[in-house]
């Protein structure tokens, strides 16, 4: 193992993240920078919780994960550890609502999975060793990130990406309002308002449009296939 240049000692990561073949690559390729030790990966979120209370790393890297209230579940968990490790988020998501919510959770950096490995050694490193300095964010233009601070009416919330997530899988206004704890016309409203700011009036269009964007993936839609309504197309 080579030794840190800053004399404070290897950096130990716990990398979290359900594809095998991409979390072993990155792990490898991490595995291989100067003053980084993997000490562990899990596929899920509930055994990156575990690894941070048993290993108590310096960084956890974790994709984010649909349901959103599921990935901010998992990161309140984790920054419970004892010491407490920094966060670093690698997501697909570019909405600059997705990045508000989760700084404000506590998370170091979030990078989209475009990223260069530099630039996610960089931010694991900022993580580590400036824990006072500002939030890392990769792949997203600032003046982006500003609008969805002044509440720009073209971007959606972090609620109406969920909904419209769990729409594309087929579920009816009443499965949604039941996984998220929302009443049904709340769910229809939120529905709604996507649908205004994607200049859409159904499911299908929204989730066409949505894919196309890459706010959401085939696999993301698929992995719930067995919760779907087939009556929900009939819904808003």
């Amino acid at each position: 193992m080579q030794e840190d240049l800053s004399g404070k000692g290897p950096i130990k990561v716990v990398l979290a993240d359900d594809r095998t073949l991409f979390r072993q690559g990155l792990a490898g390729l991490l595995a291989s920078y100067g003053g980084i030790e993997m000490v562990g990966q899990t596929e899920n979120d509930q055994e990156a919780i575990a690894l941070a209370r048993e290993q108590n790393p310096n960084v956890v890297i974790m994709q984010v994960q649909m349901p959103i209230e599921r990935a901010k579940k998992a990161l309140k968990q984790i920054r419970q550890a004892s010491p407490p490790p920094k966060v670093v988020l690698v997501a697909m998501f570019d909405d600059p609502s997705y990045v508000q919510e989760f700084l404000k959770l506590g998370v170091s950096a979030y990078l989209l999975k475009s990223a260069s490995i530099e630039q996610l050694i960089g931010a694991i490193r900022a993580a580590a060793f400036d824990p006072t300095g500002e939030n890392v964010i990769v792949g997203i233009p600032r003046e982006t990130l500003e609008q969805a601070e002044e509440g720009s009416g073209g971007v959606l919330s972090v609620r109406e990406m969920e909904i419209l997530l769990l729409a594309a899988r087929g579920l009816s206004n009443r499965q949604i309002s039941s996984r998220i704890q929302l009443s049904e016309s709340t769910v229809k409203r939120h529905l709604s308002n996507a649908y205004e700011k994607m200049n859409v009036h159904s499911r299908g269009a929204a989730t066409r449009k949505a894919l196309s964007e890459n706010w959401i993936t085939i696999r993301e839609i698929t992995q719930d296939e067995e919760e779907a309504d087939p009556l929900a197309e009939s819904e808003l």
